[in-house]
């Protein structure tokens, strides 16, 4: 006589987001016939092997009945049947789109933590007021014609000039070398590209800085100074120096030239010091890259939990990744603190999905193979997931790629969902440290800003414990609770804001470096 085992609770097996979701994501792989008790003494049996990350029907959903998760649809049933495997045969990705901002939306702010229970953390004033969390030498290229020559005195530099430790208070020389600038040729506006390098450099995790051009390209140093403004250190707040090749006379007498400068401007930048500043002075990037089922469940509400501390501090947090929230764009712009801004928040990505039709692209496209492997069947399930590392404060504005917030609090940025543009661009709106969520491991970091990474996954955390800093892994294993890892993740960047331990991708020497493009199109 065959021994059936006994049905496993819901919660032991899989997570249920909402009472009212009609799905649940399994914790491990199910086997077919894997018997499940529900809440009120009801149970299922599941009819197929429904892999690790994915979901199964918790109840009967009719053709044409909406697929719940999050508490949104995120799918229109084909016929599902309680206990089935959701797969893209049984789920359509239609999901009716309701974009109605409430009558007088006023979002209430945050309830924000006394000044005496903020916390601190050790970081660098600049002259301009901010709070730097590193001291970089930054060798920034106008152009690609200039690239080459950058990363050359960026090597040559920390292999001599700092080789023996003679500046201790100095993180680094770094170049950011690109393939924009010059005439532009692939449709790149100008202003983004002398924007992004521009804020770069000014940026206060930057000590000093040496431009470069060849001479001849458009992205040259007199557009750059009358971008930013300037024309004398005094306006840029901090050592400064120009070099042009073609002036110089070409490569190796480019390279020679910026070591010298570097040399005068080294022991000047050095001479930051660190000193206490409420964790209201951060800035925080978050991001998310090589998701999968449990990025939404684990790793990105922790952090979005973190986030609304530091919100709740007084701080900053900027959310990028337009391409992510389609499908949840509603969720955000019910948050907004009132109408314009909830109304700017559906023209970045109506503008976003313009901007992917002139390619032949769409956003619903913009899961990989490696997402819907993972359980993100589609663009929907992901961004609901995605939008929650930005935690649940209300948002205060949003913001073009790589320019500065107007404010403080829960920020919108304009920009791409690839982690290569991604970031930069969130560096350059002002981030002086990230937070980048992982589900199947991704590894880079950047150029200027920490970038510490946080898993969805034991598993994954496991296998890539040299470049992934910590896990939320245990949300999924049962064994710890969101809040629990959001604590960690804000303990964590307010150690590396403060240098008290460096990010992994630091340590592994990841300083990536892109400006997005109008063309190609990138989502």
């Amino acid at each position: 006589m065959s021994v059936h085992p006994p049905p496993q609770p819901l919660g032991r097996i899989a997570v249920r987001v909402r009472p009212e979701d009609n799905v649940a994501v399994v914790r491990a792989e199910l086997e077919a016939g894997t018997a499940v008790e529900l809440s009120g003494g009801s149970a299922l049996k599941t009819t197929g092997v429904v892999r690790a990350g994915n979901r199964f029907a918790l109840e009967a959903i009719a053709e044409g009945e909406l697929v719940r998760q999050y508490g949104q649809p995120i799918g229109t049933s084909r016929g599902i049947a309680a206990g089935d495997p959701v797969t893209p045969e049984n789920m359509s990705n239609e999901v009716p789109v309701v974009r109605e901002l409430a009558e007088g939306l006023a979002t209430p702010a945050p309830d924000y933590l006394p000044e005496s229970e903020r916390a601190t953390f050790r970081g660098i004033r600049r002259a301009d007021g901010r709070v730097g969390t590193r001291n970089w030498i930054v060798i920034a290229p106008t152009s690609m014609c200039a690239s080459h020559e950058a990363t050359q005195i960026a090597f040559l530099a920390e292999h001599t000039l700092l080789g023996d430790g003679k500046y201790p208070g100095i993180d680094g020389v770094v170049a950011l070398p690109h393939n924009k600038g010059c005439g532009c040729p692939d449709g790149t506006n100008v202003d983004v590209v002398l924007g992004v390098l521009g804020k770069y450099a000014a940026h206060p995790n930057v000590g000093a800085v040496l431009f470069i051009d060849l001479g001849c390209e458009k992205t040259n140093r007199a557009k750059m100074e009358k971008h930013l403004g300037f024309a004398h250190e005094a306006g840029l707040g901090k050592p400064h120096a120009w070099i042009g090749i073609q002036d110089s006379g070409g490569t190796q007498a480019t390279i020679q030239r910026g070591l010298k400068e570097l040399e005068r401007m080294l022991p000047l930048a050095a001479d930051a010091q660190r000193e206490d500043v409420p964790v209201s002075e951060l800035v925080l990037g978050v991001e998310c890259g090589g998701s999968d089922g449990y990025s939404g469940l684990s790793a990105n509400p922790s952090l979005g939990h973190a986030a609304d501390w530091l919100v709740r501090s007084g701080g900053t947090v900027i959310l990028s990744e337009v391409p992510e929230w389609c499908g949840a764009e509603h969720v955000l712009a019910g948050r907004a603190r009132d109408p314009e801004v909830g109304r700017a928040i559906y023209s970045m990505v109506d503008w976003f999905k313009e901007h992917a039709a002139t390619g032949g692209a769409e956003l619903g496209e913009n899961p990989s193979p490696g997402n819907i492997a993972g359980g993100l069947l589609n663009i929907t399930i992901k961004s609901l997931g995605a939008i929650a590392k930005g935690g649940t404060t209300r948002v205060e504005g949003v913001t073009p790629y790589g320019m500065e917030p107007k404010g403080r609090g829960l920020q919108l940025m304009q920009g791409p969902g690839y982690d290569q543009e991604s970031v930069p661009g969130m560096v350059a709106s002002g981030a002086n440290v990230v937070v980048f969520t992982t589900g199947r491991g991704t590894t880079i970091g950047n150029a200027i800003a920490p970038v510490i990474k946080l898993s969805s996954n034991t598993p994954t955390f496991e296998r890539m414990q040299r470049d992934i800093d910590l896990s939320a892994g245990g949300v999924i294993d049962g064994v710890e609770t969101i809040e629990a890892v959001g604590e960690r993740v804000f303990e964590r960047v307010r150690a590396v804001a403060g240098k008290e331990r460096l990010a992994l991708a630091e340590e592994s020497g990841h300083r990536e470096f892109q400006i997005w493009g109008a063309n190609p199109v990138s989502l």
